[in-house]
């Protein structure tokens, strides 16, 4: 089983000057892989970064669900063949609604442009951690009502829009990275498996 590996061509993983000193070839995404003593693959997932699972941050299998896959494999005996590969597990948490996940990546990147939530040690992305970085668009939004009682309202209509237009590129483009990964991907599946 390949485990997928992001390899630090991705422009929006990199927008953490941390991201680079940290993993400077990249990382591995996560998976499980149960063997016998006779390599006879009992269970094996990885986890692909997908819209699905918040690009990686979230959606595991549950310890139960592999387990429960792992028993009838095993008493199966070693004439069975190799389990396949698990794309469609009972997973531990289901990630948040696509535009909240936005919402966050927007206010991660404080408004200006979508910053990812990659892993840094001691900053896991735990539901602790983008609440608090969703807690930003409580500033955000009395900001620009501010703006629009102390600034002509044209102008702040005009700065708001090019404002918008530019996060709406901004994150179409970093999406469609992802999406054209994923493509890569399920492309190579059968490769991978």
């Amino acid at each position: 089983m390949t485990l997928y590996a992001n390899q630090g061509d991705l422009e929006f993983l990199q927008r953490g000057a941390k991201w680079k000193i940290e993993h400077p070839k990249g990382f591995f995404q996560p998976g499980v892989l149960a063997l016998t003593r006779q390599q006879r693959l009992l269970y094996r997932w990885r986890s692909v970064p997908s819209d699905a699972n918040m690009q990686g941050t979230l959606a595991r299998p549950t310890a139960s669900y592999v387990w429960n896959a792992i028993e009838p494999a095993l008493a199966a005996g070693d004439e069975a063949g190799d389990a396949a590969l698990d794309n469609d597990p009972v997973i531990d948490r289901a990630p948040a609604p696509r535009f909240i996940f936005i919402a966050a990546l927007l206010a991660n990147g404080w408004f200006i442009r979508v910053k990812s939530l990659v892993y840094s040690p001691g900053m896991a992305v735990e539901p602790t951690r983008i609440l608090k970085i969703l807690a930003r668009w409580l500033v955000f939004f009395p900001f620009w009502t501010g703006a629009l009682f102390l600034l002509p309202t044209l102008f702040v209509g005009c700065v708001f829009c090019g404002w918008f237009i530019w996060v709406v590129r901004d994150t179409r483009r970093v999406m469609d990275k992802f999406q054209l990964k994923k493509e890569l991907v399920h492309q190579n599946r059968g490769i991978a498996s």
